[in-house]
């Protein structure tokens, strides 16, 4: 593991395209599908051109004539990770910025996440119209050099309202903006709408709920799913009443209620993601955060970042926020509502709003993983959560899963994750489309 994670800023560097081995045959390993489904040793699969052609016990497997073998014998081999809230391209070290929202740094975070397995990334808001031009590149192929990326474009603000990114998303101060503003969305082609329910905790105005209502129906009226930035209970059980698709943060001001998970099952309404590290990380660094020493974490950051996160000014900065005693209690809440969501039945995947700064693209996908198994989900659940049930969500019929048909977007491990999540840490390879970036 450590010579790998060594590596890691090399293969982030990587920026041409590779060649492609046709065919492959992955051998002898134990395979997790991402279905839920008990892990298999002693495993085979067939990628050609990219797509699983064929998976099973490697007893049956029959290698086409020239196919490049790769042996991965003592090997866990998963779907890769598809984080379903994250922010692409708008932020350099600490400073997060529309001017740093460049297709080099996009490329930049998309081969990081690929080099820490997270093979599908959801853009929650904040893009510039750039990201659709690197979007639609990826997919004339589907076999991108880095992660794949979806894009929601530019979520919506109420008017001097929390949420959104200074110079890049409009504000609305009224109902009849918003037809407009979602049909302009729509024209873009975004993969969803999204808008910001909060007034961080009192400090901005709030959208009025008939200003959500219309947001959700017009997206309905572009066959599109509209999702939403949520805080407070009440509004969460608002918005499943006016038809919202999604909540892109767990409930925090309270428990949730029977009322809340009725009304998200009945209408197949999702926690898209819970963003437990986002939670976290509104604190945890008041004080040297216990990963700073962490390799895993060390080749996420540039060394000035790391600097700047262990150096006690800053830890001073952090403590001094008004709200900062109240942010482990909203933490645990979050924790607490996920696990009630998930036992009810309620349809989850994992989010975790990296992107803007101290939130780091790469680890904070495993360390959400980890909070999730904190949370009381077993293992397995978050895998699956992590691979098919964000897919499912973004209705990528041909990601998520290690079976045929679908895109060989593959991560491989040196330990079993089942065990113990942490394990999704000990990164043997990477492959997108059957490609190996890492």
């Amino acid at each position: 593991m450590s010579a790998t994670i060594r590596t890691l800023l090399i293969f982030t560097a990587i920026a041409a395209v590779p060649a492609f081995a046709e065919v492959k045959v992955f051998k002898n390993f134990t395979l997790i599908d991402g279905t839920g489904r008990a892990p298999v040793a002693a495993s085979a699969m067939i990628v050609d051109n990219g797509r699983i052609t064929w998976v099973g016990p490697v007893a049956q497997l029959q290698p086409p004539a020239g196919a490049q073998t790769i042996d991965l014998t003592g090997r866990f081999l998963m779907p890769g990770i598809i984080n379903t809230h994250t922010h692409i391209g708008n932020t350099i070290d600490l400073d997060q910025d529309k001017k740093n929202f460049t297709r080099e740094n996009i490329e930049k975070n998309l081969k990081t996440f690929a080099a820490y397995g997270v093979t599908t990334a959801i853009s929650m808001g904040t893009d510039q119209d750039l990201m659709f031009k690197i979007r639609d590149e990826q997919r004339a192929t589907g076999r991108p050099a880095e992660t794949r990326v979806y894009s929601v474009g530019q979520g919506f603000v109420f008017k001097n309202g929390y949420g959104g990114l200074a110079g890049v998303n409009p504000q609305y101060a009224t109902v009849a903006e918003i037809a407009p503003a979602v049909a302009a969305q729509a024209a873009k082609h975004v993969d969803f709408i999204k808008f910001w329910m909060d007034d961080e905790l009192g400090k901005n105005p709030k959208m009025p709920y008939a200003m959500s209502k219309a947001i959700i129906d017009e997206a309905h009226k572009h066959n599109l799913r509209a999702v939403a930035h949520i805080f407070y209970l009440a509004d969460a059980k608002e918005l499943v009443n006016e038809g919202v698709n999604g909540f892109m943060h767990s409930v925090r001001d309270q428990p949730i209620d029977q009322a809340l998970i009725d009304g998200m099952k009945q209408r197949g309404v999702w926690q898209v993601a819970a963003t437990l590290e986002r939670e976290a990380s509104m604190y945890v660094y008041g004080t040297r955060a216990p990963f700073l020493d962490d390799p895993f974490f060390i080749h996420a950051v540039s060394p000035a970042v790391l600097k700047a996160l262990g150096s006690p000014g800053h830890e001073k900065t952090i403590a001094s926020d008004p709200n900062f005693k109240k942010y482990p209690a909203f933490f645990e809440t979050a924790k607490a509502n996920l696990k009630k969501l998930a036992d009810a039945g309620v349809h989850y995947g994992m989010g975790t709003d990296t992107g803007p700064p101290g939130r780091f693209p790469g680890f904070g996908e495993h360390w959400e993983m980890q909070l999730m198994v904190e949370a009381g989900l077993t293992p397995m659940q978050v895998i699956v959560a992590s691979t098919r049930s964000g897919a499912e969500f973004l209705g990528a019929k041909d990601l998520g899963t290690v079976e045929k048909g679908k895109w060989a977007d593959l991560l491989v491990l040196t330990a079993n994750p089942v065990d113990d999540i942490r394990n999704t840490r000990k990164i043997d390879s990477v492959y997108i489309a059957g490609n190996k970036v890492r």
